[in-house]
């Protein structure tokens, strides 16, 4: 049996930061504007077959389990088979991947995929150790690490190893930020003056480290929202209204879970492995890349997963954005909704989210933010400190 293609025909997103309202109500928002958007109505002979819910904390922060079969029965899509999916913070991506094998195993024709997570409804503190849960019990999580302890102890190694400077991720930072102010659904809708607060010591109590060397504007916000897709077999995309966006490639990975066994501190495997598989599945290189989201939970993370994936050399890629390379217009633009730093980063929606940007993108409705000619993009949602990876590339049908 041939492998079918599939495309995105619907997309759908929320506003990220604080959403007031029942977990299941945030969810149904996003869906219901991709199903829109697609041209499906729910009720009788909607026919959606699968519905992918990503979430990592609903069960933890929300108290609500089953939200996938919950969420069917809210749109009324039933009878459409129901799954909830937890990889971590590559919940979305993960959830993405698996509506593209069910639809290309022949199993659906048309897949609904909703990421979303409510994180505001705990203190800063309580969702910090919430996502510090995915590190190792025994040797990790049990000492008092969280996920920016990590991202601080990365980030000066990278220092060290390669020259980056703070004033880069202060690029990095920046960059992100004026993309949100083009964005209606970031979170963050402000430009920092980094470059002034990192040469005036007295301008830092504004911007306080918060993992040395890391600062508050090198980290993502705590956000709640949900973004959804709508996936359908490409012989069945001319049943609906926007024109499909295929998915071209797919990879995922997964590095050593105890962060310091790993053999080189610096390098993000799995990152690396996860875009290989999906270039090779795509047939594409990384030049011929238009336009990437990037998990950028720390700056520093989009200035090495752009090495990872091969847009620029090892050790090269703070000089690449200190270049202006990657912000629109550039060689490469990364990050054009504003990322998770600017966008925002409720964990269960972001891989999703990422996939909902490059399809404004490659459809050419990303407004002041677009790059112009975009045939092909790729996203990469980092689960863990990198133990847990996926990969998607995305291509314009012409």
């Amino acid at each position: 049996m041939s492998v079918r293609q599939v495309g995105i025909v619907g997309v759908g997103h929320t506003r990220f930061g604080r959403f007031e309202g029942p977990f299941v109500e945030m969810l149904s928002q996003a869906a219901v504007e991709a199903l829109d958007d697609a041209g499906i109505r729910t009720g009788e002979g909607h026919g959606v077959d699968q519905v992918f819910v990503a979430t990592m904390g609903a069960s933890m922060l929300n108290r609500q389990s089953g939200v996938a079969s919950a969420l069917v029965d809210t749109l009324n899509l039933r009878p459409a088979m129901a799954e909830t999916v937890e990889n971590g913070p590559a919940s979305g991506a993960s959830a993405v991947k698996l509506g593209y094998m069910a639809i290309a195993s022949g199993m659906c024709d048309v897949v609904l995929v909703v990421g979303g997570e409510m994180m505001r409804t705990v203190s800063g503190w309580e969702a910090t150790d919430f996502v510090a849960t995915m590190l190792h019990p025994e040797a990790e999580y049990n000492y008092g690490l969280t996920l920016p302890t990590f991202a601080g102890m990365f980030t000066r190694l990278y220092m060290e190893k390669y020259g980056v400077e703070e004033k880069d991720l202060a690029i990095v930072s920046v960059k992100d930020h004026q993309n949100a102010m083009h964005n209606p659904v970031a979170h963050i809708q402000l430009v920092p003056d980094l470059y002034s607060i990192t040469e005036d010591e007295d301008a830092r109590i504004i911007n306080p480290y918060v993992a040395e060397p890391l600062h508050v504007y090198d980290v993502c916000p705590v956000s709640d929202g949900a973004a959804a897709v709508v996936l359908c077999a490409m012989e069945a995309a001319g049943r609906f209204r926007k024109k499909p966006v295929r998915i071209a490639g797919v990879g995922q990975a997964t590095d050593t879970h105890v962060v310091a066994e790993r053999a080189v501190s610096t390098d993000l495997l799995a990152v690396r492995l996860a875009a290989q598989r999906a270039y090779r599945m795509a047939g594409l290189k990384p030049a011929d890349i238009d336009v990437a989201e990037l998990h950028d939970a720390f700056t520093i993370l989009e200035i090495a997963e752009s090495e990872e994936v091969g847009f620029f050399p090892r050790g090269e890629g703070h000089l690449a954005a200190r270049r202006g390379d990657t912000r629109v217009g550039g060689k490469i633009p990364i990050n054009t909704s504003g990322g998770l730093k600017a966008k925002g980063h409720p964990l269960g929606a972001t891989g999703v989210s990422q996939i909902v940007e490059l399809v404004r993108q490659l459809r050419g409705e990303a407004g002041g933010r677009q790059v112009e000619g975009a045939k092909a993009g790729l996203a990469v949602n980092f689960g863990g400190f990198g133990n847990n990876v996926v990969a998607t590339i995305l291509a314009r049908e012409e």
